[in-house]
């Protein structure tokens, strides 16, 4: 197991550093100028050449992505000493230890650094660290969401084959997974917050926490989650409806099953103690990819709902041209997405031990 587990870190670094070499590449060719970006309409020659020396934009691309790579690994390089160098230590804002020293230069311990915002000069860190729970809260509420509901019908379509109820889960999960996102998020805010605000009491917008009545102060508004959550989750909930039908139709046509009804065991316990478990292996796996999803793709949900999360922050960022903002918001969720698939294989290997020897 400790190798299987080790050699799924390893392929998740690699992806890593392939997804930080496309992004830092994409966003570099770009014709966009961040000097003129950050100057405005009171762009002079001189400035301008100023703020590019301090980006490093005058030095060749391969410079610039090693000085990527060095902004983002925790353990790196620096000179202390030359100030023309693009290995410079002064504005980051980050606590570092140092490990090795030389004469001009040092090996430091630090967190990775995202650089900073072109436009508020903020550490992008900071403003990823505020936007990304919400939208973290959002998709595990969601996910959540479509895994018990969708389990649970998955089960009663198994189970009552072929019936109304069978079929009507089947036309409902089909018309979820054709519906886009925006379009449901329109249609559930128009029903339920507008047409039905009266009996559900639930608003078109709003984020997690809320400006009292008074402009006192904020409180936590959890009622705000509701539509958004079940919004992303309806896609989802359709995916794990028919693997779940799926799933259970199959294990249950299996010998061990028919000797377990042989034996007398309660067809309940049959249920829960054998056949559930191993159907769960697809379920798990279409878990991971859609919460992967849900984390990367909430922008118009969020935009729709009012939802401050990372989708706002990131469409945001394109429009301002803040390139660090967006670069570190895509390396930031990738960070999270690539554990998510790290953790998902090792339930996935234990589940079913045949999947280790891959």
């Amino acid at each position: 197991m400790l190798r299987f587990i080790l050699k799924r870190i390893g392929y998740g670094f690699l992806l890593l550093i392939g997804v930080i070499t496309l992004v830092f590449f994409l966003f570099t060719v770009l014709p966009s100028d961040p000097a003129r970006v950050m100057m405005g309409q009171r762009s002079d020659i001189a400035t301008e050449e100023a703020i590019r020396k301090e980006l490093g934009l005058d030095l060749p691309i391969g410079v610039q992505y090693l000085a990527y790579l060095n902004d983002l690994s925790p353990i790196s390089w620096h000179k202390t000493k030359d100030t023309e160098s693009f290995f410079y230590l002064n504005d980051r804002n980050y606590h570092y230890v140092k490990i090795l020293s030389f004469d001009e230069s040092s090996i430091v311990l630090k967190k990775p650094y995202l650089r900073r915002s072109y436009q508020s000069k903020r550490p992008v860190g900071e403003i990823i660290v505020e936007a990304f729970p919400k939208t973290l809260l959002l998709a595990i509420v969601a996910i959540l969401f479509a895994i018990f509901v969708g389990i649970f019908i998955g089960i009663l379509c198994a189970i009552y084959q072929g019936t109304w109820f069978d079929k009507s889960a089947l036309f409902f999960s089909v018309l979820g997974m054709s519906v886009p996102s925006f379009f449901a998020a329109i249609l559930f805010a128009w029903i339920f917050a507008f047409l039905l605000a009266d009996y559900t009491g639930l608003s078109m917008f709003g984020s997690l926490y809320t400006v009292d009545n008074y402009g006192s102060g904020m409180y936590l508004d959890l009622k705000n989650i509701i539509l958004p959550a079940i919004t992303l989750g309806i896609r989802p909930l359709a995916i794990v409806i028919e693997l779940t039908k799926n799933s259970v139709l199959d294990v249950m046509a299996q010998d061990y099953i028919r000797t377990a009804r042989a034996k007398g065991v309660a067809p309940s316990m049959i249920m829960l103690r054998h056949a559930l478990k191993n159907a769960l292996n697809p379920v798990v796996t279409a878990v991971s990819g859609w919460l992967a999803s849900l984390l990367a793709g909430a922008v118009f949900v969020e935009y729709i709902f009012d939802w401050k999360g990372m989708g706002v922050v990131i469409v945001d960022a394109l429009d301002k041209y803040d390139f660090p903002v967006v670069m570190g918001s895509l390396l930031y969720v990738s960070v999270i997405l690539v554990i998510i698939n790290i953790i998902v294989d090792i339930i996935y290997g234990w589940l079913d031990p045949r999947v280790k020897t891959a």
